[in-house]
């Protein structure tokens, strides 16, 4: 649809940023906290830093918090460490995590910030994992349950807005880099990642039943992470492996949060492929009763899907290093395969910088499931340290966040229902798999994976830009946004890649 004004957001809209425990807390034997698996995955990833200090925002958190503020946030997604609430396996309640969350808390409502808690991001206990073989076992069902509950009876009076499993397609997708899948062959691990996702689809499931149960006035949502797959040509073929790459990267998952079964696409998928993915009785029953309140979105980037090339198998494609053009794409033959898009740029890690995938995923997600959606991570990856004049002036991250943000508006005035946006990150803090090299902060943090420095923190250009942005409610975009809004027009990214793309 073509918008002859500028968006309009929201009167109420949730202006913020999201952070997660073990990627910005550090402190991980600190506070009675115990190992989670994540600590053991982050030190595999050399020659990145683990996650023992990172940002250290578990002694900074009121100074991070006033940034906050200062900055114009109304919200603020954050996770909990399961292992800092629930650190052994005799269920003993630690208080020095529950009076850390619960500080945090109190500081960010004082601020007028509204907390919005991941439950679940990427953190299982060692205790849990030793105890059940991570999520292999069933036991963790109650185990989690115990958990989240204990989350929603200590913070829930004050809390209203929860995410039960950060990305949990991407866990399965990525099983091997993330950890989920230490220790079992290719082999084994096609089928059992469809046992593994569906006892944590069952996790999923009490925690918004349990959410529903104790916290009143709680909404909650699970937090896909979504990758749109445009095809890369108008050859059939392709199209059909575009919609494979959506189905077997996300849209189950996501079928399954909303409509609460599986859906037929990977009931035939099992079939065809002999896989069980041990569905007991009383199992449905279970998810059915999870209906959940809205979607949380992560939204990055996006990708291009084509026919797969018989001869060959690629794994899935990552960039270690942020070296660009060493990206190699995946290619599963049989279902998918990806590419490179030439209509737009990409960071040095080769994501697709594509702020039309913001407004693309908000609809496509609105026509799927008709659910209010809250944008809880997007953002700019960059190697980044301290210029001569003591300042970031990151006009990259202010271009990407501009653009995604008037998308987001864009898909509003299409008619879709969002009620924030909630980039990645606040401050700087140890990425998935590249530690402190790669920063997506609008705070930039005075350490690195070989230096701890001194911590401080530095407001980048970014910071100041959004804080505008914010404090006009979306009005204050800093650039003629004219383009953007007429669809007959050439796209600011498609403009400038124009000359790039071969015929």
């Amino acid at each position: 649809m073509r918008h002859i004004a500028d968006p309009v957001f929201p009167k109420n809209f949730f202006w913020g940023a999201s952070s997660a425990a073990w990627q910005v807390e550090g402190a991980v034997a600190e506070g009675g906290r115990t190992p989670s698996i994540i600590d053991l995955n982050s030190k595999t990833k050399k020659p990145f830093a683990d996650n023992s200090i990172t940002a250290d925002h578990y002694h900074h958190y009121k100074e991070d918090v006033a940034l906050m503020k200062e900055c114009g946030f109304t919200s603020y997604r954050f996770s909990i460490s399961w292992s800092r609430i629930i650190p052994a396996a005799d269920r003993k309640v630690n208080p020095e995590g529950i009076a850390f969350y619960n500080n945090l808390i109190n500081e960010l409502i004082a601020a007028g910030i509204t907390p919005i808690i991941t439950l679940y991001h990427y953190d299982m206990p060692v205790w849990v994992d030793e105890k059940f073989g991570g999520w292999h076992d069933r036991g963790i069902i109650d185990e989690f349950d115990f958990y989240v509950r204990t989350c929603f009876k200590e913070f829930g009076d004050r809390v209203k807005y929860w995410l039960s499993i950060n990305e949990q397609n991407m866990q399965i997708v990525y099983g091997k880099w993330l950890g989920v899948a230490k220790g079992l062959s290719d082999e084994e691990w096609e089928v059992q990642k469809w046992q593994i996702n569906h006892i944590m689809n069952l996790c999923h499931a009490k925690a918004v039943i349990a959410c529903h149960e104790l916290v009143e006035g709680g909404k909650i949502g699970p937090v896909p992470g979504y990758v749109p797959i445009y095809p890369k040509s108008c050859r059939p073929e392709d199209q059909i492996a575009a919609m494979n790459a959506e189905e077997l990267t996300q849209k189950i998952w996501d079928d399954l949060y909303a409509y609460r079964e599986y859906n037929t696409f990977i009931k035939n998928y099992w079939k065809e492929h002999n896989i069980d993915p041990l569905i007991q009785p009383g199992d449905m029953e279970l998810i059915a009763r999870a209906k959940i309140d809205f979607f949380a979105v992560n939204c990055y980037r996006s990708d291009v899907g084509k026919y797969p090339d018989p001869s060959y198998t690629q794994e899935i494609g990552l960039n270690k290093y942020g070296r660009k053009g060493e990206f190699i794409y995946t290619n599963l033959p049989g279902e998918y395969a990806l590419d490179r898009n030439p209509y737009v740029e990409t960071t040095d890690w080769d994501w697709h910088i594509d702020p039309v995938c913001m407004r693309y995923s908000l609809r496509y997600m609105w026509d799927h499931y008709h659910l209010p959606m809250l944008i809880t991570e997007a953002g700019y990856g960059a190697h980044e340290d301290l210029g001569p004049d003591g300042k970031i002036h990151d006009d990259y991250r202010i271009d990407y966040l501009r653009d995604y943000i008037y998308n987001v508006g864009l898909a509003i005035e299409d008619g879709a229902e969002v009620w924030g946006f909630n980039p990645w990150s606040f401050t700087d803090l140890l990425s998935t798999g590249n530690g402190m090299a790669k920063r997506y902060g609008l705070v930039f943090v005075n350490t690195t994976d070989d230096d701890v420095r001194d911590l401080k923190r530095y407001k980048k250009d970014s910071f100041y830009w959004y804080s505008k942005l914010i404090k006009s409610n979306g009005r204050e975009w800093g650039k003629d946004m004219s383009a953007w809004r007429d669809f007959t027009k050439t796209s600011p990214v498609a403009s400038d890649m124009k000359d790039k793309v071969k015929e």
